[in-house]
């Protein structure tokens, strides 16, 4: 069991999803400079940012979900009290990722929405 759970917590590392939004946000840094010198707001920046980075989490949530789905049959005889397949504890795992990757998104897109688009044309 023990072993279980040190692969759970290497397979889960929390500063990453901070880290892949950071790295979408920078890629996109000349796009959102554009945009704002053109007189898009930092509200259109905000949620366009979410928005992207929302479909790809809703994306793995869902295909997390049918994995762990298909998968409890395996970890079933180590379960105790608990059904493998009880969709209230897939509900609150995917709910949980999801808000996790929702606060770790609008860091870097709050970020974003205050770049100086002078600096930024001028670097590319």
């Amino acid at each position: 069991m023990s072993r279980m759970s040190a692969s759970a917590h290497r397979a889960i590392p929390s500063p990453e999803p901070v880290r892949l939004a950071a790295h979408a946000v920078s890629r996109r840094r000349g796009e959102i400079g554009i945009r704002l010198a053109l007189g898009g707001q930092p509200s259109g920046i905000v949620t366009l940012t979410l928005t992207r980075i929302g479909a790809l989490v809703t994306a793995g949530t869902l295909i997390g979900v049918v994995v762990a789905a298909w998968l409890s049959r395996y970890i079933a005889p180590l379960l105790y009290g608990v059904e493998p397949r009880d969709p209230v504890t897939l509900a609150v795992a995917a709910a949980t990722l999801v808000a996790v990757a929702t606060l770790a998104a609008w860091i870097p897109a709050s970020r974003a929405a205050r770049v100086d688009p002078a600096e930024v044309l001028r670097k590319a």
